[in-house]
């Protein structure tokens, strides 16, 4: 068959040129994309008869499998059954990136999934509008490609279209890890070392939630990572967000004042939203009122084992286990919220 060849621009991707390769895969044909780790061939996951012909030329067996490509970390839910928390600490860190995951299927058996962080493949699966399967564009067996020519060379005479997108970024495969087991494998170990991956499944992460993310969780996250800087802690990541969902704005200017006497720089943070991923990714959530541990049980009800008020954590009684947002507040309720937080925090690290 005669394959039609797009070359396309792997910085900005034309929106035309991506049209064309979504329109053969939502009608049933075969793209060969490029990902950062290699070329892989793509069909539309809806597309039973692209699936058969898919295997066929790869000239695999139908008892193995092809991986999903998916454009979204949230859309891993919609395809595996309840992400457990070492998957979401992977997909977190590693997503988009060369990190293919093994996961309890929402049918039956398992799927793998990954995140590619190739600008054209993330727009291909978005402007096809479901997962793609994509194994690596060679026959079973042989090395897979990592340059377009490659990639022609391997399968290129057998699918419906090819998208040059330059040499691969990476040039080696995801690496790939089994976490349908306890405890987790890694089946493969490409572009991400057993370091990398051990690396993140072991640190704990804490997270601090209030509603704008820009007073009290930037406090109890700056004073809880000084903390661990000074007794040697590396085991621990702090994160934190707010309910409000905003994003991307800066932290108050007398949160930052407060912080900055204590010896504490936070002019380079940005607000957080609250997300899933956040959530279920955490071994212990420490919110600063009750409206805060609400919101979080509605998007992720399990939640409710490893959640907690941050006095109430820290066992501080002194009338109301609330901690009142002191945003647009004086000078001097900030002062008084930081010392509060202190206290918490300096008993929180005894327990963790």
């Amino acid at each position: 068959m005669r394959t039609r060849i797009i070359k396309v621009d792997p910085r900005e991707p034309e929106e035309g040129k991506i049209e064309i390769a979504a329109k053969a895969l939502r009608n049933g044909g075969l793209v060969i994309i490029p990902t950062e780790t290699v070329y892989g061939v793509a069909a539309d996951l809806r597309k039973l008869e692209a699936i058969d012909r898919l295997y066929k030329i790869k000239q695999r067996p139908k008892d193995k499998p092809f991986s999903l490509h998916i454009d979204e970390k949230e859309k891993a839910e919609d395809l595996a059954t309840d992400l457990s928390k070492l998957a979401c600490k992977l997909i977190d860190k590693f997503w988009p990136g060369p990190l293919t995951l093994i996961l309890p299927d929402k049918k039956s058996g398992t799927v793998g999934l990954r995140m590619p962080d190739n600008n054209i493949a993330l727009k291909l699966i978005a402007a096809v509008g479901s997962p793609l399967l994509c194994p690596s564009a060679n026959l079973s067996g042989r090395p897979a490609p990592t340059d377009f020519d490659e990639a022609m060379r391997g399968l290129g005479d057998r699918v419906d279209i090819a998208i040059d997108g330059g040499k691969t970024s990476l040039g080696i495969e995801s690496s790939v890890v089994d976490l349908t087991k306890t405890p987790y494998s890694i089946q493969r170990q490409g572009a991400l070392s057993k370091e990398d991956i051990q690396e993140v499944a072991q640190k704990k992460i804490v997270f601090f939630v209030c509603t704008g993310n820009s007073c009290r969780s930037v406090m109890a996250k700056a004073h809880l990572e000084k903390r661990l800087k000074e007794i040697n802690r590396d085991d621990i990541e702090v994160i934190s967000a707010g309910t409000l969902g905003l994003s991307n704005l800066g932290v108050s200017s007398e949160t930052r004042h407060v912080l900055e006497k204590d010896g504490i720089d936070v002019g380079a943070h940005v607000s957080t939203g609250l997300t899933n991923l956040m959530i279920r990714k955490s071994d212990i959530i420490l919110v600063m009122e009750r409206i805060h541990e609400e919101r979080i049980l509605q998007m992720v009800p399990h939640a409710k084992t490893k959640l907690f008020l941050l006095k109430e954590f820290a066992k501080i009684e002194d009338g109301s286990l609330d901690i009142q947002d002191p945003i647009g507040r004086p000078i001097e309720f900030h002062e008084q919220t930081f010392f509060i937080i202190k206290q918490a925090i300096d008993r929180v690290i005894k327990l963790l």
